[in-house]
């Protein structure tokens, strides 16, 4: 692959380019030089709002961008949302509710903020919040769904889990706390790359992802040349084609800076 210079980058955010709620120095302007000369594309997990942050704190200008596990894509010049999947969430809630009682759930208006079964955890929101009863919270087609089970631990939520299937959605745990994330079926970051590669016309083998979490799996075996997070969980070191180093000590710069110069 070094042979290869990349034309597409898939970049995860969270314990990728950014920890502790910062993206230092280095990495911000390694992925704006790569951002230059090749099609740089931020693939997370976040909501429509939260993407907007980070791409702001990049300052990348053009381009797209996937939220929510590829349910949404992002004409990074206006912030326009240029595609959208999205799936009842009303059957979901019901299930998740009859194994986890007492699970938080919440769900994505894109673009607009979070409605929510609980107050905020955290002192400030992006966007709108409200917090809604579980009819209120199904009543309107959704391109993510979260559960976090305050009282269970993450083996067994995985464990209860198992037993069931999402209705129309696909589902993704955490790497240490007990929540997940629920997107449109088959809809995934791997899958949204794919559809972005075709229509840029760029050959697999000249694509680059690079990530840490359970939700980077399906992005990182889509790449022509995968790379794990130091810090990222054990399959995805398993998959990827090599492991830099980990996000505090800007492995995802390491990594681009080789291709594209400091």
């Amino acid at each position: 692959m070094d042979t290869v210079r990349p034309r597409l980058i898939a970049l995860d955010v969270d314990g990728t380019i950014l920890s502790g709620g910062r993206i230092s120095a280095r990495v911000r302007a390694a992925i704006r030089t790569a951002a230059a000369q090749a099609h740089v594309v931020i693939t997370t997990g976040r909501t429509v709002l939260a993407t907007r942050a980070v791409l702001g704190e990049l300052g990348l200008h053009h381009g797209q961008a996937l939220c929510s596990n590829g349910a949404v894509c992002l004409n990074v010049s206006n912030s326009g949302v240029v595609d959208l999947h999205t799936f009842d969430p009303k059957p979901v809630v019901r299930l998740l509710r009859a194994v986890f009682p007492d699970m938080v759930l919440s769900v994505e208006r894109a673009g607009v903020g979070t409605w929510s079964t609980a107050p905020a955890s955290e002192s400030a929101q992006l966007g709108e919040f409200r917090v809604v009863d579980i009819d209120e919270l199904g009543n309107e087609m959704t391109p993510r769904l979260n559960g976090f089970w305050p009282s269970g631990t993450l083996d067994a939520m995985i464990e209860l889990l198992g037993a069931h299937a999402l209705p129309g959605a696909d589902w993704v745990h955490g790497e240490q706390d007990p929540w997940i994330v629920a997107s449109p079926q088959g809809v995934s970051k791997g899958w949204a790359l794919e559809r972005l590669r075709q229509r840029l016309d760029i050959p697999i083998e000249a694509t680059l992802a690079i990530g840490d979490g359970f939700n980077d799996l399906g992005m990182l075996s889509w790449a022509g040349h995968s790379v794990a997070m130091g810090n990222a969980v054990a399959p995805v070191r398993a998959l990827a084609d090599e492991i830099t180093a980990d996000v505090t000590d800007d492995g995802a710069a390491l990594v681009l800076e080789r291709w594209f110069g400091h």
